[in-house]
């Protein structure tokens, strides 16, 4: 069997094939009665959005979450005196005959996580704050200073081990690319890697002190950074040895609400799981978190159906002659051809295909659609549809000397993402490639919408973040306007193609300096018009202004009541009143020259 790139460097693979994956083999770790890792199904958890000293609403929130399904609940404890009433949030729970396992989440304060150890079943910390004090500033360390900064962070976390050893008490050392320390930044910059050895520096105190009952997690709101970073961790813990076998928490932070949040979450969470990485998942919304428990179920479930179909295409010879590189993202490098008038591939933006049938659904009303425009007709289009197993016909391919639309013809019975890979492996990277979400076999005019919105960002989103894909065509749901608004927002959340405003929305938490959802809808409706803006909504500074480093405009709560503004990653204004603060956005974003009046929308004629 012949690969292109065969001189491509051993990528000391994060999953046997690309091709198809069992599922990661880890150890298990208990939190309470609820096992994660090991032969255990993969476990739905959520936070809850009260406030930690309102003991009567945490209660009641908790049980409205193990009703839906939610089966590890997480808590903020910003203090030690907030982490004091988890010893009452706890009691009350079990008074009510609930068994859920609660998490704390820790930020900051090492004395909360030494208090909310006493009442809890798992502790979370983030090696970016929990001993750190981020400042955002420029120093090189050397190794002696760089080994000093290590002493003094074992020291701080050395009495949470021991305490969490001491009581059974599991922990998740969970990074997040917002808040990485400065050691880190200077050393390994806003990176994958710094993110993983972010995690990596507090295991091995962990493991120094015989302490083992712990999960990762490298969470980040840019899906591509996301799955990047998962992906060099597993490699990174494998290479360790194998008695680094400990679970891993998936989630995508800030992904935001409504259809672009479930989205984003599908492409982050739903590519790992596919390539059989997860033991425990958190959709994060901007919304109720009893909204994400049936998210992240169907998620699961849309998955397992994805792998059932088979998690291998034969024997594939592994990683031999992949095409792509999993750790840094490179879109493949497809020359440029013009179907009609529309030109696919090259440095064109990927393209949105559509059906006939659609196409003349929605023929009539174009002008309505707005953005969600179909671009081609696939029956026009003159696509090669190609068995990525079949070696002559891309051999054939190969021989061509002007390049051609390809995708992976249908009635197969292959699981998508690994006959996407295979066909982009095997057949010379100047044919642009058309994705397909699902295939023939699975289109049916009954499709649930929320599953259909999942296979499409698990499907296609997975397949965009490893640079494939010139041009994508939904299937799995088949209404028309639907289907297109679909692969517009997968083009979206995927960062392939940014043809709106785009939201980057933290869940709300006890945290939360103001409303964030109302806010949230607030700040869209005033700036939903302007394409090509990034905005953070973040409620309070955890996380607000690393993940604010792809934005360009946030809005901060900086005190209860008060906001601060940001352009990129810098403050610029500071405490203004929460109800003038999103006008206040409009004339920062005016200032800056992207603010523009909206158009009026247009209008069905006759």
């Amino acid at each position: 069997m012949t690969f292109l790139n065969q001189t491509r460097r051993d990528l000391s693979p994060y999953c046997a094939s690309p091709y198809g994956s069992p599922r990661r083999v880890t150890r298990e770790v208990r939190v309470g009665d609820v096992g994660i890792g090991g032969g255990n199904p993969i476990r739905v958890q959520s936070m809850l959005t009260s406030d930690t000293r309102d003991t009567d609403a945490c209660v009641r929130e908790t049980l409205q979450l193990t009703e839906a399904g939610c089966e590890i609940v997480r808590v903020t404890a910003q203090t030690r005196q907030i982490a004091a009433n988890l010893e009452h949030i706890a009691a009350g729970i079990r008074a009510a005959g609930c068994g859920v396992p609660l998490v704390a989440d820790i930020h900051f304060k090492p004395d909360a996580a030494l208090e909310a150890a006493r009442w809890v079943e798992k502790v979370r910390v983030n090696p970016g704050n929990y001993a750190d004090k981020k400042k955002f500033q420029v120093r090189d360390y050397s190794d002696a200073e760089y080994a000093a900064e290590l002493e003094r962070i074992a020291e701080e976390f050395a009495p949470l081990v021991a305490l969490c050893l001491e009581r059974g008490v599991a922990m998740r050392i969970g990074t997040n690319h917002g808040s990485l320390s400065d050691r880190i930044m200077n050393r390994h910059g806003d990176t994958p890697l710094g993110m993983v050895e972010s995690a990596l520096e507090f295991a091995r105190i962990a493991r120094g002190l015989g302490y083992h009952a712990f999960a990762f997690s490298m969470k980040a709101s840019n899906p591509k950074v996301m799955i990047e970073a998962y992906r060099l961790l597993v490699k990174r813990l494998a290479e360790e040895g194998d008695d680094w076998n400990y679970p891993i928490h998936l989630g995508v932070t800030e992904a935001g609400d409504g259809e672009d949040g479930r989205i984003k979450s599908a492409i982050g969470i739903g590519s790992l799981l596919a390539d059989g990485i997860g033991d425990t998942i958190r959709v994060s919304l901007t919304e109720d978190a009893v909204h994400e428990i049936p998210v992240a179920r169907a998620l699961v479930r849309v998955v397992e159906e994805i792998r059932g179909r088979g998690f291998g295409i034969g024997d594939r010879g592994g990683w031999d002659g992949v095409s792509w590189d999993p750790f840094v993202y490179e879109r493949r490098k497809t020359e440029r051809i013009e179907i009609g008038d529309v030109g696919v591939g090259g440095e064109e933006t990927p393209r949105v295909f559509t059906s006939r049938a659609t196409w003349d659904a929605v023929a009539d009303r174009l002008a309505l659609l707005g953005d969600f425009q179909p671009e081609i007709v696939v029956e026009d289009s003159g696509v090669v549809a190609v068995d990525p197993r079949d070696e002559a016909a891309a051999a054939e391919l190969n021989a061509l000397p002007e390049p051609r639309l390809i995708t992976v013809a249908d009635g197969l019975d292959l699981p998508i993402v690994p006959a996407f890979r295979l066909l982009a492996a095997r057949v010379a990277a100047r044919h642009p490639i058309l994705l397909k979400d699902a295939p023939a076999s699975e289109i049916s005019d009954s499709a649930d919408p929320l599953e259909a919105l999942l296979r499409a960002g698990v499907t296609l989103g997975s397949l965009i973040c490893d640079g494939i894909g010139d041009a994508v065509l939904v299937r799995g749901e088949p209404a028309a306007e639907p289907s297109l608004r679909l692969a517009y927002n997968v083009l979206q959340a995927s960062g392939a193609r940014i043809f709106k405003t785009d939201y980057v929305a933290c869940p709300s938490c006890g945290r939360t300096l103001f409303n964030l959802q109302s806010t949230t809808q607030k700040i869209r409706a005033a700036t939903g018009h302007l394409k090509g803006v990034r905005i953070a909504v973040m409620g309070c500074i955890v996380n607000g202004p690393g993940e604010m480093a792809d934005a360009d405009f946030g809005y901060v709560g900086g005190a209860p009541g008060k906001i601060n503004l940001y352009v990129g990653r810098e403050p610029v204004k500071f405490n203004i009143p929460e109800n003038e603060a999103v006008e206040r956005l409009i004339d920062l974003i005016r200032e800056h020259g992207r603010w523009f009046e909206p158009k009026p929308a247009p209008t069905r004629q006759g």
